[in-house]
């Protein structure tokens, strides 16, 4: 059969990503040239109105009918991202960037799907990239948003206050952004929540913003009562069940009632159901189980959320914890060293450190582990550093140096 070859213009505008993908299509005569019009414009027509299951199905039937096409996989990436199924994502750029190595904006897409797997370090090239991009507002805004949490996450404090005020300059009257700069900026957070209040006072965040000021002043059932308007006024908000179960666990250690910690482990399995892949609740929950003795199920939720993001690094200090009571020193070993690589100011981890290196008989190491845990111990800098946010605007709850609690 004779093919007729021309080209078809999509525009794909995603205005969550600031992208426009123009997606060439080739065609040819008979049922596949159907087929072929028929899952492009129903996939552009889902697209656009933001139904993206029904745009993924059609465009990976598109994929597969034209699977050298890079626009086409670009836009699944696209459609990916926005349903967080970010490894999927991340797949799809890299077969677009390899059929095309100049589609645009795929580096900064790259860089903000492996900053939500954690993988700080990786995200980056495509998130400073990003950043740069002065012509796309969206583009900048969302890089740099990711930028705070990888900066973060990777003790580059002095990055993380640089891009804040950055987006603080390009970004004055959000509110989204105001939120997050405010927790970066620490001592002068009062001055950032205010200008929140004056721009949005009827805002989530500023709902979000008041439930985090009550839980600050352990005024817990305030906090409670404000985070659960934020559900609401959007149900299956992301976060706001890990943060009630945050304050639930935190007045369980205050007054050691038993309710509280069913109901922060209530809140942090919420929080999962909403989103699968949000680290914190599911070390939260493997940390519940350790802290109850619960030792074979907690290794199992600590590895397998290592799995996802092997550099959540009190996850690989609650693993270590947990091989060192079950007499594996020696596999305790690896994920304290990547640990005190992520993190060098958390005494926990030089602490086990130097004990796991003690029952496998390095004296030479126990020695060096011992002296830079001292050394932390000593300061008031490691006490704060172990309460520092991580991830998802909030902090987790960090290792102890004790092992499991009755």
């Amino acid at each position: 059969m004779m093919w007729r070859r021309y080209r078809m213009w999509l525009r794909s505008t995603v205005v969550c990503l600031g992208l426009i993908l123009c997606i060439r299509v080739v065609q040819s005569q008979g049922d596949k040239n159907q087929a072929i019009q028929q899952y492009a414009d129903a996939g552009q027509q889902a697209l656009a109105t933001g139904r993206y299951g029904e745009a993924q199905a059609n465009f990976e039937k598109l994929a597969k009918l034209e699977p050298s096409i890079a626009e086409i996989h670009a836009t699944l990436a696209v459609i990916y991202f926005k349903q967080r199924q970010y490894e999927q994502a991340i797949r799809e750029i890299h077969t677009a960037q390899k059929l095309k190595p100049s589609l645009p904006k795929l580096d900064s897409l790259l860089g903000m799907s492996l900053a939500e797997m954690g993988r700080f370090s990786e995200a980056l090239p495509g998130l400073e990239k990003g950043m740069k991009q002065m012509a796309d507002t969206e583009v900048r805004r969302m890089c740099g948003l990711e930028l705070l949490r990888a900066y973060t996450g990777l003790d580059r404090d002095a990055d993380a206050v640089t891009t804040a005020l950055a987006l603080n300059k390009y970004y004055p009257d959000d509110p989204e952004i105001l939120y997050h700069t405010g927790r970066i900026y620490g001592n002068i957070a009062y001055v950032v929540m205010e200008s929140l209040h004056d721009k949005a006072p009827d805002s989530i965040w500023m709902l979000q913003a008041q439930g985090e000021a009550y839980e600050s002043q352990k005024d817990y059932p305030a906090a409670i009562a404000a985070f659960q308007r934020v559900l609401n006024v959007q149900p299956g908000r992301p976060g706001i069940h890990y943060r009630m179960g945050r304050v639930y666990l935190r007045r369980f250690k205050e007054a050691g009632q038993a309710s509280d910690r069913d109901s922060a482990e209530t809140e942090f399995e919420a929080e999962l159901a909403t989103d699968p892949n949000h680290g914190n609740s599911a070390y939260e929950l493997a940390q519940l189980h350790y802290d109850q003795g619960k030792l074979e199920q907690a290794q199992e939720e600590f590895q397998a959320l290592l799995t996802r993001k092997p550099d959540f690094e009190e996850a690989l200090v609650g693993l270590a914890g947990i091989l060192l009571e079950s007499q594996k020193a020696g596999d305790a070993i690896a994920p304290l060293r990547h640990a005190v690589q992520i993190k060098p100011s958390d005494e926990v981890a030089w602490y086990r450190l130097a004990r796991a290196l003690r029952v496998t008989g390095d004296t030479s190491g126990e020695k060096q582990a011992m002296v830079e845990f001292q050394k932390l111990r000593s300061t008031e800098s490691a006490r704060q550093a172990r309460t520092r946010v991580i991830d998802e605007s909030s902090e987790v709850t960090p290792q102890a140096l004790g092992e499991t609690q009755p």
